[in-house]
């Protein structure tokens, strides 16, 4: 694959469109994501004269904000405040110079932490911002396209016409197994050409993450009991969360397990799909399946092949580059019965349900389309046609209410 390097190195990113109305319209912005999704690089073309950029990784402008944070944020001048979840109390003077001077875009906050998930923060800037969350970058944007996945243009189209939408995207074939291992951080992604180079990488990003940034969270004794959680739930990828199979694993407590998931969800690293939760006639499975936010990171922490389960993590990751960047917001879900019966993923929008399945096979055949048609049976009137995303090269019908389609023509 070739990746387009833009001007100054800079690519365009999907929720940049919705940044900019936000900032428009809200006196502040918050854009949470993990280290290193490139939060930094994307409120960077908005700092100029007019606006100050001010980051709490400088051990000086962090000390301000913890001694005088209303002299810190004061004044006349727009700010951007880069990493906040360093000094989460800095939101308190941040929401009390919003009430003085409320004005559209004067604070541009970056956290790579979900703010809204942090105990420490008790003031979530309710009514006087706006919430946004940049994930690692889709192959899109990774190509210098600036977008994600097709979902929009599919939502939009009759499903009669959906093998056309397919058939008109310009992307290239593509195999996912190399783009798993890049994972979408940009720096590994884009401007690292070797596996040797990026290992180095993400070796030195699990140490920063391990050694620095959660410790900034919470106070975590056994940092290698942690490291064993996280290869666990790397692991694990795909299925449903079962927190005391899961501490009877890695020897660890479940109350242990509940909360360093919900570290590694604060830190934006772990992303958990909620199950589909309106009953009709079956017995559905409500625990949230686990995915990873990147799937390069978690290859490394995982060791091994890429297996299907990364292939679905990887249509999940371009999934959530889309849903966070549109208005009105869509829910991402997953649906399985007692019996065994599943689908991967399933969009609920305004315009009803999408469900769609991923297959790591180049030939589906009729019985991959079973759970599919299933749910829309179960869900008839409310339900689009199926997506069976495989990694063949053909687009075809494979029964009247199931596109088999590649995954590289939708994502």
């Amino acid at each position: 694959m070739d990746i387009i390097h833009g001007m100054n190195g800079f690519l365009p990113r999907q929720i940049g469109l919705r940044l900019d109305q936000c900032l428009r319209t809200m006196p502040a912005v918050v854009i949470s994501g993990a280290r290193q999704t490139g939060k930094s690089t994307l409120a960077g073309p908005l700092v100029s004269r007019e606006r100050r950029f001010i980051s709490l990784d400088d051990f000086d402008a962090l000390d301000a904000a913890v001694r005088d944070p209303l002299a810190l944020v004061g004044g006349e001048t727009p700010v951007t405040l880069d990493e906040v979840q360093r000094a989460p109390t800095l939101l308190t003077a941040v929401k009390m110079e919003i009430d003085r001077h409320r004005r559209p875009g004067q604070f541009l906050l970056t956290g790579s932490a979900n703010l809204l998930l942090m105990q420490q923060v008790s003031e979530s800037l309710a009514g006087r911002a706006s919430h946004l969350s940049l994930w690692p970058m889709s192959r899109r944007e990774q190509l210098g396209l600036g977008t994600c996945g097709v979902w929009e243009q599919l939502l939009a189209a009759p499903d009669t016409a959906w093998r056309d939408v397919a058939m008109e995207n310009a992307s290239d074939s593509e195999e996912w197994r190399p783009l798993a291992r890049r994972g979408g951080f940009p720096f590994p992604a884009v401007h690292l050409g070797t596996e040797e180079e990026r290992t180095v990488w993400f070796d030195g990003y699990v140490r920063t993450y391990l050694e620095r940034d959660l410790l900034q969270l919470s106070s975590v004794a056994a940092l290698p009991d942690f490291r064993r959680l996280m290869r666990a739930a790397c692991l694990r990828i795909g299925q449903t969360v079962n927190q005391t199979e899961l501490g009877r694993d890695v020897a660890l407590p479940q109350a242990t397990v509940h909360r360093y998931l919900n570290l590694l969800e604060t830190s934006c690293l772990l992303v958990r799909v909620p199950a589909y939760a309106v009953n009709r006639t079956k017995r559905l499975m409500k625990a949230p399946k686990l995915y990873w936010s990147d799937t390069g990171v978690a290859l490394h922490l995982a060791g091994g092949e890429p297996t299907g389960a990364f292939l679905e993590n990887l249509v999940l990751n371009d999934l959530l580059v889309w849903r966070d960047s549109r208005l009105p917001r869509a829910e991402i879900l997953h649906w399985r019965t007692a019996a065994g019966e599943e689908v991967d993923f399933v969009l609920e929008t305004d315009d009803g349900l999408l469900p769609i399945e991923v297959k790591a096979s180049r030939r589906p055949g009729l019985g991959d389309t079973r759970h599919l048609r299933t749910f829309r049976a179960e869900y008839r009137g409310q339900v689009r046609a199926g997506l069976l995303l495989h990694t063949g090269d053909t687009t075809e019908w494979l029964a009247p209410d199931v596109l088999a389609v590649p995954w590289w023509r939708v994502v």
